[in-house]
């Protein structure tokens, strides 16, 4: 068992997995200690609120309610996390190429027009199984559209070396337009009998949405369905490919030394715009699972003003993952959790933005993850060098030279000359 945690410890992954702790742990302590100069400042709370707040803020979704309230609490939980996981996996195995997608909101936006724009023109009432086989090309359409976007910036990086941080910035502002403009030209879409301005109707007048599996029975009153499900497989199948395939190999090879990539004859270019075409599908992929669903309902005229927040929180979801996908599924899930925990901070005397200034510590600690994995290392590397009690116990001594007799020559009882002091008489 000892030596099963010292070959633990030593593993990269686990030295990932502590410092993104370290970083969650860093974000909560200082958003506890911005909660209790908040107390002290009001004089309708006291620091005991302080310590009330911070409890429903880790108790998430089961922070309060009767319990049917907290069952519907911990679907639409999960169910938020599918696309943050997506634009989560986008960013990761994009950095694993050496490229950081910032472009994650545009192509999540892309996905959503493709998606929406199969689903919502074609009324599957009646026949549930058009109705799955809408959705599916649907989900495909989306996923295209997002390759294609996410190709853009993948191909300038690789053609012409612009950096992708630009043109990412630059396809996010374009999507969002396009995105306004092309259902501002199809009226009849437009929800107009619901007394809202500027919403699409669903895929629950369509009949055509996400299924659920009966996972919305399993917890009543939420929006969870079959995304949360596919958005685990996909995080699978990206490990799978990085880790286990000769593609992935020479994707993190560009990522970790293009030159050298290069010289070993892989070609830089097309891994480049590959890269940055599958990152582009994977947010897709999440905007559409997120508006395929019946009771997301989708504001096409403002998409131009403000780009969806899932598309920039999927970057410190991939930081703290430490670009792992399968850490992505998880920090995921936690950072809906702690939005879950901040609905509830009201009866503390807090508005719900506590949790969001939270969560940004801790994405603020994020960037700070690689000097924790330095000082982990440099603290096991430490260790190993200092021996323990046992082992120095372990260590034989050495044997004392033996007495000579009173009676022995003056000559055997000088002190033995080494063979080095010879030498240097010998030489002088």
């Amino acid at each position: 068992m000892k030596n099963f945690f010292s070959q633990l410890v030593k593993k990269e992954g686990f030295k990932s997995v502590l410092s993104s702790i370290l970083c969650i742990l860093a974000g909560i302590l200082v958003g506890f200690i911005a909660m209790i100069i908040l107390a002290c400042l009001n004089e309708r709370q006291s620091i005991g609120d302080a310590f009330y707040g911070l409890g429903i803020l880790i108790a998430g979704p089961f922070a309060s309610g009767t319990s049917a309230y907290i069952v519907s609490n911990l679907g639409n939980m999960i169910f938020y996390a599918g696309p943050l996981i997506m634009t989560g996996l986008s960013v990761a195995i994009a950095y694993k190429t050496g490229l950081f997608n910032i472009g994650a909101a545009g192509q999540f936006l892309m996905g959503t027009l493709a998606s929406l724009s199969v689903a919502l023109h074609i009324n599957c009432e009646g026949n549930a199984f058009l109705g799955v086989i809408v959705w599916i090309v649907a989900v495909l359409f989306g996923m295209m559209a997002g390759m294609i976007w996410g190709a853009i910036p993948g191909f300038f990086k690789a053609v012409f070396n612009v950096n992708e941080v630009i043109v990412c910035i630059m396809t996010n502002w374009i999507a969002a337009n396009i995105v306004s403009w092309a259902f501002k030209g199809m009226p009849e879409l437009v929800n107009a009998g619901s007394g809202k301005s500027g919403y699409l109707i669903t895929t629950e007048s369509t009949f055509n949405g996400t299924p659920t599996l009966g996972l919305n029975k399993l917890f009543a009153g939420s929006y969870l369905d079959l995304g949360i499900i596919l958005a685990i497989v996909l995080a699978i199948v990206v490990f799978i490919l990085l880790t286990k395939t000769t593609f992935g190999y020479e994707l993190r090879a560009c990522g970790a030394n293009k030159y050298g990539a290069r010289c070993a004859g892989m070609s830089e270019k097309r891994n480049i715009i590959l890269s940055m075409a599958i990152a582009g599908g994977l947010a897709a992929i999440g905007g559409a699972l997120y508006y395929l669903n019946p009771g997301i309902e989708f504001k096409f005229d403002t998409a131009y003003s403000r780009l969806p927040d899932y598309g920039f929180n999927g970057i410190p979801v991939a930081l703290l993952a430490s670009n792992n996908p399968i850490g992505v599924i998880f920090v995921g899930l936690f950072i809906r959790y702690l939005n879950m925990g901040g609905t509830n901070l009201t009866s503390a005397g807090y508005n719900n933005y506590i949790s969001d200034i939270i969560i940004a510590l801790i994405i603020y600690f994020a960037g700070f993850s690689m000097l924790f994995k330095n000082i982990i290392s440099k603290l096991l590397k430490k260790k190993e060098k200092q021996p323990t009690l046992a082992e120095k116990a372990a260590v034989p001594a050495e044997p004392a030279p033996a007495a000579l007799p009173d009676n022995a020559p003056e000559e055997e009882k000088k002190e033995p000359v080494s063979d080095e002091k010879a030498q240097e008489g010998k030489e002088a």
